[in-house]
């Protein structure tokens, strides 16, 4: 089989991210040109390898540059449209988009950076800009115990979406297929959490970083058979490794919990950074908010919200010190990361004195790293560095002494 190298090109507003979106990709700086470094704006097109099925072209988001801009992205496949969530909609967001729409560029992705801004202010602008109607799900949020109340709040959102989704995608809506989805749905949660528990073993054969990758299937997947297939795969192997005593870090010195959004721009140095230094990362809260145990076909409005209800990032500080304090146990956890992401509040639980609180608790140290989950100008890689290794010698010292 055969494949056509595919061009992928930027759009967007100045400054919203598309040079720092493609090096994230790529590795690649395309503002080559001294004037681009001293402006901190790109001026010219910039051009970066993928891999060897798809090149990108970087191009320039200021107003002045509006020709460079169709030069480039004119002769493109698929269109990076690239939205900061802590701008908006600005006017170059606007004009690239018409140029786009007249140039009939075939397909296109949203690319949100900065984040973390509401969903729903999200959804709401695609909902206008394309004149369909917009639907959706919230759920409480700071809750201790997850009551009744809350679950028949979540059940009506449910219901009142189905007679819009039965009218824009013409079919209506089946429960024996949503009960087949939510049984589907238990089984492959299920097999991911197991996955994550493999590594419970004192020779874990997963990382944190690991499964940012292997929860692709469970994010997008989740309901199909494809996904079950995928985690009963990986669970044979992982399950075969613990047997062998085969771990991703052979006699790891440190054990640690990371707690937060993952820093996507810097996987693999983060994960080069900690298994250099001897510390295993076996657990985190980001990887188990995909596992919904509370899923049942037989009665799957009730257990559907509250399988989404009781999520982490819904409860309150309390609920989630107990979560963070069982696993702390589960995984003979020494020492807990706190990722601070500063465009999303709500997946930070690094301020307010809770990493403090925790560790009065439990008696875990903790550490706060600063960053982004997309926006990589939050985050100092040299800082971060000299951070996490002082604080992982610690934790080896601790252990010493201790």
């Amino acid at each position: 089989m055969s494949f056509r190298h595919v061009i992928l090109g930027t759009a967007g507003h100045i400054d919203h991210g598309k040079t720092s979106l493609v090096k994230a990709l790529t590795g690649v700086d395309t503002d080559r040109l001294p004037e681009e470094k001293t402006r901190g704006m790109t001026i010219d097109l910039g051009f970066a390898h993928l891999n060897e099925f798809a090149t990108i072209i970087d191009v320039p988001g200021h107003e002045k540059f509006v020709k460079n801009m169709v030069a480039g992205v004119s002769t493109i496949d698929l269109l990076l449209f690239v939205i900061a969530a802590d701008d908006g909609v600005m006017p170059q967001t606007r004009e690239h988009l018409d140029i786009c729409q007249l140039l009939q560029i075939p397909r296109g992705l949203i690319v949100l950076t900065k984040q973390c801004r509401e969903v729903q202010d999200w959804f709401q602008f695609f909902a206008d800009e394309f004149s369909c109607p917009i639907v959706g799900i919230m759920p409480p949020r700071h809750v201790d115990e997850v009551t009744q109340d809350e679950v028949d709040l979540v059940v009506k959102q449910f219901k009142n979406m189905i007679p819009i989704c039965e009218q824009v995608s013409g079919q209506k809506f089946d429960e024996s297929k949503f009960k087949e989805t939510v049984r589907l749905s238990k089984e492959a949660t299920l097999l991911w959490q197991k996955v994550l528990k493999t590594s419970t073993a004192m020779n874990a054969p997963l990382s944190f970083f690991d499964g940012t990758i292997h929860m692709g299937p469970i994010v997008v997947l989740r309901g199909t058979q494809v996904a079950k297939d995928y985690y009963t795969e990986l669970l044979t192997e992982l399950q075969e490794n613990v047997k062998n005593n085969i771990g991703f870090l052979p006699q790891a010195k440190t054990r640690i919990f990371w707690e937060g959004m993952p820093i996507w721009g810097k996987l693999r140095m983060l994960s080069d950074l900690f298994t250099s230094n001897g510390a295993a990362v076996v657990a985190s809260t980001y990887c188990s908010s995909w596992v919904f145990d509370k899923f049942d076909e037989n009665d799957p409005w009730n257990s559907t919200a509250r399988a989404y209800t009781e999520i982490f990032i819904n409860r309150s500080e309390k609920a989630k010190m107990k979560m963070l304090a069982d696993w702390f146990n589960e995984f003979k956890i020494d020492g807990i990361v706190y990722h601070d992401t500063k465009t999303c509040f709500n997946n930070s639980n690094a301020k307010f004195g809770m990493p403090q609180r925790l560790r009065e608790i439990t008696g875990v140290p903790a550490l706060v790293v600063e960053g982004d989950l997309c926006d990589l100008r939050f985050f100092s890689e040299g800082q971060s560095i000299t951070k996490i290794e002082t604080f992982l010698e610690q934790l080896e010292e601790n252990k010493i002494l201790n």
